[in-house]
């Protein structure tokens, strides 16, 4: 350690407020974090890149400061989500401080790697009050049953009004429109399910008819478009 000739001409003088650091909850304890291993905790942590041209949401469930589980949902350009298959790979097995200084390929996953680093030392995790935090795995029960990330797409001009794509239910088919040609309701396929069912074998205009479900007023509907066509 090298002092300046200033330091070192000073009297030694003692401190006494020594006191210890804030205590942070984390998987319902309270933990006096002063090492990278002192933290786990599941949460999440959402970028843009540069130009905000996409978007990246990061989920991490760290255990002793080693991400042990990563899930990459991102929205786009198609540059994202090529990186976001090479984030997958390259983040289980490292600290959260490995990763905050590792090039995880887009600056939407890096930012989202820097956001989601901020909430989990400050004990912001969602699992800071649940005792022994979340099982391995529990970062795939945001996409529910279909393994599908849920993306919602909606489109809308002042000339002609909005049209819903893409909702949480899935892939929209048909808007119901009421006598204003207001949207009531619409008709969805659930992807994630409808994929399922076609690796099952079920032929896949069975797969559709079984995975398309009505949403709202539809039966209440005055006129149907398809929002991709009309």
């Amino acid at each position: 350690m090298n002092y300046s000739k200033h330091i070192q001409t000073m009297c030694p003088l003692s401190s006494g407020g020594i006191h210890q650091n804030a205590p942070i909850p984390e998987e319902g304890l309270w933990i006096h974090a002063k090492e990278i291993k002192d933290i786990s905790g599941l949460t999440h942590g959402v970028g843009t890149c540069a130009p905000q041209q996409g978007a990246c949401k990061l989920t991490l469930n760290i255990k002793n400061g080693i991400i042990e589980e990563a899930l990459v949902e991102t929205v786009g350009c198609s540059g994202m989500t090529h990186s976001a298959a090479m984030a997958g790979e390259i983040l289980p097995g490292k600290t959260i401080l490995e990763a905050l200084n590792t090039d995880l390929v887009c600056d939407a996953i890096n930012v989202a790697m820097r956001e989601l680093f901020l909430q989990i030392v400050y004990g912001r995790s969602q699992s800071a009050f649940s005792l022994n935090g979340l099982e391995i795995g529990a970062g795939l029960e945001d996409l529910g049953k279909g393994l599908s990330s849920q993306v919602g797409t909606i489109y809308s001009t002042r000339a002609k009004g909005p049209r819903y794509l893409n909702v949480a239910e899935g892939y929209i088919t048909k808007l119901a429109l009421d006598q204003n040609k207001e949207i009531i309701g619409y008709e969805y396929v659930a992807i994630g399910k409808m994929m399922a069912d076609i690796k099952k074998g079920i032929n896949p205009a069975d797969a559709i008819a079984q995975n398309t479900k009505k949403y709202g007023r539809f039966d209440d509907a005055v006129s149907v478009i398809d929002p991709r066509k009309e």
